[in-house]
């Protein structure tokens, strides 16, 4: 991933119905969604110009304001008429692609249902979230865990849920790990910082039941992929002290795509086959080498 600073590149963002210098896309400081977290948003990636899963994506940025108690500006077939548009303007194939909303600046407190709700798109390269993808990643364990859907609006993509997912993929960094396993406020085994989890054992995938974390959209695709090549799928409860028993391991995401794990702490895991034949299959699909499974 490039270092170049996110505030200062060439280019342009679509920004509440046009498009504006990159430089130039600025917000107030007293933006309510920079004080109160009360912004959406989703990561996507093109590959070959189209952007991978897109309506769902757009369908569920929708959804996430929604929860949070707003309207995102248009409707979902003109944020994909936007976020296309965008990703031709950049000249780009191969990117990252972030759509978000959030209120703005005309009220400034808890309550804020005046607001104007804003929109934007931006579109920039992006290269593997993680590199030397088949060694395989380490994680460690986080300190926070994903709170009780009780507690918080889970099934939003909205930026406050991820507060406690930076405090814990800083810390993991810190100590020489790629990222972190949450817990959930159970103590049930939960997901990584920004991507889902599965495991292997006995040639069935074990993966956690999102009840208080997000179903991923490449979550879901990497179970379609594994039923399509008849790979049983078991969605369930994992708990911590049966992390030894599984034989591989890999994480889901639009940024991290499939990206296997080679150790959880303590615990090791071998990049197997399994994990080897979901990565291939999900780049054969993601570059439009195959058709989608439930196509």
């Amino acid at each position: 991933m490039t270092s170049i600073p996110y505030h200062d590149r060439d280019g342009y963002i679509w920004m509440d119905g046009e498009f504006v210098p990159w430089r130039e896309a600025n917000i107030h400081v007293l933006t309510h969604g920079l004080h109160y977290a009360s912004s959406v948003f989703e990561g996507e990636r093109a590959y070959g110009g189209k952007i991978f899963e897109s309506r769902r994506h757009s369908q569920r940025l929708h959804r996430s304001g929604e929860i949070l108690d707003f309207k995102v500006p248009g409707t979902v077939d003109e944020l994909e008429d936007v976020k296309k548009e965008a990703l031709a303007k950049s000249g780009l194939e191969n990117a990252y692609v972030r759509a978000f909303s959030w209120r703005g600046s005309e009220m400034m407190g808890v309550s804020a249902q005046n607001n104007t709700i804003h929109l934007a798109v931006a579109v920039w390269a992006w290269g593997d979230y993680f590199a030397d993808k088949m060694k395989g990643i380490a994680l460690t364990h986080a300190k926070w865990r994903r709170p009780d859907p009780k507690t918080a609006p889970c099934e939003a993509k909205a930026a406050g849920l991820y507060m406690i997912c930076t405090l814990s993929k800083h810390a993991a960094e810190r100590e020489g790990f790629a990222d972190a396993l949450m817990l959930d406020w159970r103590g049930h085994v939960a997901e990584a910082t920004g991507a889902n989890i599965f495991f292997l054992r006995d040639g069935a995938l074990h993966t956690p039941t999102p009840d208080c974390f997000l179903n991923g959209i490449t979550r879901q695709t990497a179970i379609k992929l594994a039923e399509a090549r008849n790979i049983e799928i078991v969605e369930r409860t994992i708990l911590p002290e049966e992390l030894p028993t599984f034989s591989e391991c890999f994480i889901t995401g639009s940024a991290a795509e499939i990206t296997p794990v080679r150790s959880i702490g303590e615990v090791e895991y071998k990049p197997g086959a399994v994990t080897e034949a979901l990565v291939t299959d999900y780049s054969d699909l993601v570059n439009g080498r195959v058709k989608h499974p439930v196509a």
